[in-house]
């Protein structure tokens, strides 16, 4: 099992990797304790660092450089990185969730198990819409904060009127918290359609749609829920394309009471997913194919420690993730003045009076 450990400073952004040598890669079969294994260094790339522990487990620190006085801060500072290695070994806390090796290790077949197919020895799979069903998954646990994704490649040709479904649901009825990435299928040569929306305190109705600017079906793209007390963020290839701030100061309800568990689906949806309904899912072109690989759910799993889910020192918590950095909310605005063809905050039909949370801002 792999723990991460992130140490932001400034603008370096670090990351650790601990975990079983099988399946990580190795530059090199033979080590001392804490000598690095491998270093690579490109300018405006990143730098990484692997360090044999011992036999069983390896390190893996991950250095991405903003800046050229980044760099030569970063490389001043890498005599003490096996100190620093080290000392957060021995920090780890055994209670925040890591990425699991295969899929069946943190999650379940909730419907349809003979749609969901394992690859490569579970560590990706394939879902199957056909006439006969769709299909879907849900995580074992539930998780108070913390940052899930997935790499997933859609459904390509024809798939209008099918829905792919990627989200966190607390599963409470009425009261339910759910934050949701939809991906509308589309008709041959027209955008992918992402639909978020996010549901606090039992009250959703807050879609915005994006249409994607590259081919989601051509091969695998992350997608990612980051969520803290601070904000939600939806990511897209690190591309934040939704953000919804914790204002609980202005009366606006934020989920942070009610654990979620992590699920997807595959389904028909005809009646509403492309172009509202008007086009049909065409079944002679199924069965409808969307794959998935890399799942990582890094969170506060619940039941678990009590106080996970508000110790400040867990690395969602930290200082770089309270708030989109320069790059992100540049890219941030670059998605909605590009490709965000609806917005429920400017949607007078529905809305005459803007919802609060509109006005929040980033």
């Amino acid at each position: 099992m792999m723990k991460k450990i992130r140490f932001p400073k400034g603008e370096i952004r670090t990351q650790l990797g601990v975990g079983p040598r099988d399946g990580l890669p190795l530059a090199g079969s033979k080590a001392n304790l804490m000598m690095p294994l491998s270093i690579s260094m490109q300018w405006s790339t990143s730098t990484s660092l692997t360090f044999l522990l011992s036999p069983t487990y390896i390190f893996t620190l991950h250095f991405n450089f903003i800046s050229k006085s980044n760099l030569l801060m970063t490389m001043a500072s890498l005599t003490n990185a096996s100190l620093l290695i080290l000392s957060c070994f021995l920090a780890i806390s055994l209670s925040v969730s890591a990425r699991p090796a295969t899929f069946l290790e943190d999650f379940r077949i909730t419907w349809s198990d003979s749609h969901i197919r394992q690859i490569d020895g579970g560590r990706a799979i394939q879902l199957v819409l056909d006439q006969n069903s769709g299909c879907g998954f849900a995580s074992k646990k539930q998780y108070l904060f913390g940052r899930v994704s997935m790499k997933i490649k859609l459904i390509p040709g024809d798939s209008a009127g099918t829905v792919t479904a990627f989200y966190m649901n607390s599963d409470t009825d009425t009261v339910r918290d759910e934050l949701d990435f939809e991906f509308l299928g589309n008709r041959t040569g027209q955008p992918y359609t992402v639909q978020t929306n996010i549901y606090a305190h039992g009250k959703g109705d807050r879609e915005q749609r994006v249409n994607l600017w590259f081919d989601p079906a051509a091969d695998f793209h992350t997608y990612t829920i980051m969520w803290n007390h601070h904000h939600i963020v939806f990511y897209v290839d690190d591309v934040p394309i939704r953000v919804y701030k914790n204002n609980e100061a202005r009366n606006i309800p934020y989920p942070k009471m009610q654990p979620m568990g992590v699920y997807s689906t595959l389904w028909e949806a005809d009646d509403w997913a492309t172009r509202g309904g008007l086009e049909k899912i065409d079944w002679s072109k199924a069965p409808f194919l969307a794959y998935y690989k890399d799942f990582d759910i890094e969170g506060c799993p619940v039941p678990g420690p009590a106080n996970c889910a508000t110790n400040a020192g867990n690395w969602w918590e930290g200082t770089a993730y309270q708030a989109l950095n320069v790059m992100e909310a540049r890219r941030y605005r670059w998605v909605r003045m590009n490709h965000m063809i609806y917005d429920y905050c400017t949607d007078k039909s529905r809305y005459p009076v803007t919802p609060p949370e509109c006005m929040a801002g980033i």
